[in-house]
């Protein structure tokens, strides 16, 4: 097929798009405000149903969008109408962000020419491909989950008018900030450009996630207003501090919605091609949206691979993680894990070392599949999240359940005899409770949303520690501080890959919303000012340790033997007095203390002590001659002669004994 989008050239620009439905099709060219349509010049056909044209004297930095005809038939999926005014599904920069508007929405005829209201696509040549370099992130390190406009839209180092943007991410103060956390990569919620759901203007509120993208490769101008070039030097200037960069990249919905939403794009073009529909005509939703890409067609498979070329090459990206990523291996509506699209991108020359993320659930049929991807792709581990939850609310009979997420979930990622873990372990993410609010709220508080707080999840295994919300009293406000370090000590002692959402490293809150995808205000901004510093210096403290003990980011499974070249098993899981977990133990469900004791091949080990009961414990751990016990996190030091607390977890690191200590000991 011919390659699609607007070709620059020094003679001209080469204008190409595809729809196998369309009897015509135009491109819009438009003056250098993109207010006024100054020509319109029709595409002809070149066969495999593409419209193209060769235009000469235009240059770089034209604007522009195309126009489709053909059969207007909803019902069966056609949508065509020239007179909307349609952005190329190839355009890597528009001149600016899009709108909602009821026109945009309008049936053929009944509204006006949508032009003025669309944002203009800018034919820009594409810079030098960057040179291959390895992702720096690998499985077993920390991503930084964040969102570019909320995470700097409050910091006070950052120049007011780069914050909120993605040149502020390169900011000294940020990257300082980054470093500090031991952070791998940070990952993007997205940053391509989106529309806000129809339902939010009437409301006051803007879509903060970004979750409803128009077009996949042109990055949104509020949240990228330097472009590509802007995205490239921030990825070069993280790389040079050792952070990679992971792009949050939604391909299974568009923001056209259903049947009432606009048409900006896709839909004008072939919605029939570019979205799955069901037997009766109707558009499928596996994704909650309204409509549902359908990337098992070949023409969005190849404009998908070529997205993910677009920022691995001319961006230098270390990867992606892909929202409700079953619906890229949905063929026919059913899900496979050998789909094609999953297979090429695992295969592809230049996108087969980078790091793919896939969220693995949609609520298709059948759509819920963590466990069910094929390597190299790792998969957020919500298994991991709750029953770590569970744990930690004090629900009965779930330490079984805590060991197993510990140990990296061998039931989910073991299959067929794999060895290592592709789990990327969270607490909290964007979708759901901050970490802060998970032990401050019982219920969900989403009225700020205009839907009467019936949006959300309801079950959210969350706690309040005895009062609903913010409070001052001085104890509830300890329990909450401790219950924060326990579940991120939790977390960062897990074998897998680990995931901290920005801010929930100092205890970021939504006043209990946990749907706060159309809050673009101070519900979602960080605070900076009124940050908790010590929870930060703790989550850094803890970084820091799983750092220096490859033991604890590894990523293979637990087995209970030696390590390789050792004579220490690489697991021991004992009570609190240092005996083995037996049968009883495991099945009690009255049991909220354990140890995992972790040995490597060097013969070192570390212990992982979990106090999960509310009463305080003095915990005994197995001793070796010539070898003592010590606090691995001086701000967290306890002597095993002294109960640990309830609710905590502390950790221990065994070295050899100076002569001072065997004295001691003595």
């Amino acid at each position: 097929m011919s390659q699609l989008g607007a070709i620059v050239t020094s003679e001209g620009i080469r204008f190409a798009v595809w729809s196998s439905s369309a009897r015509r099709s135009w491109v819009s060219i438009f003056d250098d405000t993109g207010a006024c349509e100054v020509e319109r010049l029709e595409l002809r056909p070149e066969g495999e149903g593409v419209f193209a044209l060769f235009a000469p004297g235009l240059a770089a930095g034209t604007r522009y969008g195309f126009r489709a005809d053909g059969d207007y038939a909803p019902e069966r999926g056609l949508w065509f109408d020239p007179g909307k005014l349609l952005t190329d599904p190839y355009a890597a920069e528009i001149d600016r962000p899009y709108q909602y508007h009821w026109r945009l929405a309008a049936k053929r005829n009944e509204g006006a020419d949508t032009a003025p209201l669309m944002p203009k696509a800018i034919a820009c040549p594409l810079p030098k491909p960057l040179p291959s370099k390895p992702p720096l992130f690998q499985p077993g390190g920390l991503i930084y989950e964040l969102n570019v406009r909320s995470f700097t839209k409050l910091h006070p180092d950052v120049p007011e008018a780069q914050r909120g943007t993605v040149a502020a991410l390169a900011h000294p103060a940020v990257i300082e900030h980054l470093k500090r956390l031991g952070v791998s990569a940070v990952e993007l919620m997205p940053i391509t450009a989106s529309i806000d759901e129809r339902h939010l203007p009437p409301l006051g509120l803007k879509n903060a996630w970004g979750y409803n993208p128009v077009t996949f490769m042109a990055l949104n101008p509020r949240l990228a207003p330097g472009g590509l070039s802007e995205l490239r030097d921030t990825v070069a200037a993280l790389r040079e501090a050792g952070i990679g960069t992971i792009l949050d990249l939604v391909f299974n919905h568009s923001g056209e919605s259903d049947r009432l939403g606009p048409t900006l794009s896709l839909r004008g073009l072939d919605a029939q091609a570019y979205y799955r529909h069901l037997p009766d005509g109707r558009l499928a939703n596996d994704t909650g949206t309204g409509n549902t890409v359908a990337c098992d067609h070949p023409v969005v498979r190849e404009m998908v691979l070529d997205t993910l070329r677009h920022f691995a090459r001319f961006a230098g990206v270390d990867g992606f993680r892909f929202d409700l990523a079953p619906v890229l291996g949905r063929v026919d509506g059913a899900f496979e894990p050998d789909a094609p699209l999953l297979q090429v991108i695992a295969r592809d020359p230049v996108l087969s070392d980078r790091v793919l993320i896939a969220e693995p659930w949609d609520i298709g049929p059948n759509g819920y599949q963590l466990g069910n991807f094929r390597p190299p792709y790792l998969e957020w581990n919500d298994r991991y999240r709750d029953d770590v939850r569970r744990f930690w609310r004090g629900d009965a009979g779930v330490v079984g359940a805590l060991a197993t997420r510990l140990a990296g979930s061998s039931d989910v990622f073991g299959r067929a005899g794999q060895p290592v873990s592709r789990a990327v372990n969270f607490i909290a993410a964007h979708d759901g409770m901050t970490l802060a609010d998970l032990v401050a709220y019982e219920r969900k508080h989403n009225t700020a949303n205009g839907e009467q707080n019936r949006d959300g999840h309801n079950d959210n295994l969350s706690w309040n520690n005895g009062i609903e919300g913010e409070t001052d009293d001085a104890a509830i406000t300890k329990a909450r501080f401790d219950d924060q370090c326990a579940l991120l000590a939790t977390l960062f002692a897990s074998r897998g890959t680990i995931m901290v959402t920005a801010g929930d490293e100092f205890g970021r809150a939504q006043k209990g919303n946990n749907n706060a995808y159309a809050q673009d205000n101070a519900i979602t901004w960080l605070d900076w000012a009124r940050r908790d510093e010590a929870l930060e210096q703790y989550v850094s403290s803890l970084s820091a340790l799983r750092r220096a003990y490859p033991i604890l980011s590894d990523t293979h499974f637990l087995t209970g033997e030696p390590a390789a070249e050792s004579e220490i098993p690489d697991v021991l899981w004992l009570t609190e007095t240092g005996a083995p977990l037996g049968d009883a133990d495991w099945n009690d469900p009255r049991r909220h203390r354990l140890v995992m004791l972790l040995g490597d091949s060097r013969g070192g080990r570390l212990a992982v002590m979990v106090n999960g009961d509310r009463r305080q414990c003095v915990f005994t751990l197995p001793a070796r001659e010539g070898f003592v016990w010590l606090s691995a996190i001086e701000t967290q030091a306890v002597d095993l002669m002294q109960p640990l607390p309830g609710r905590s977890v502390n950790l221990m690191i065994e070295r050899r004994a100076t002569a001072p200590e065997r004295v001691r000991d003595g």
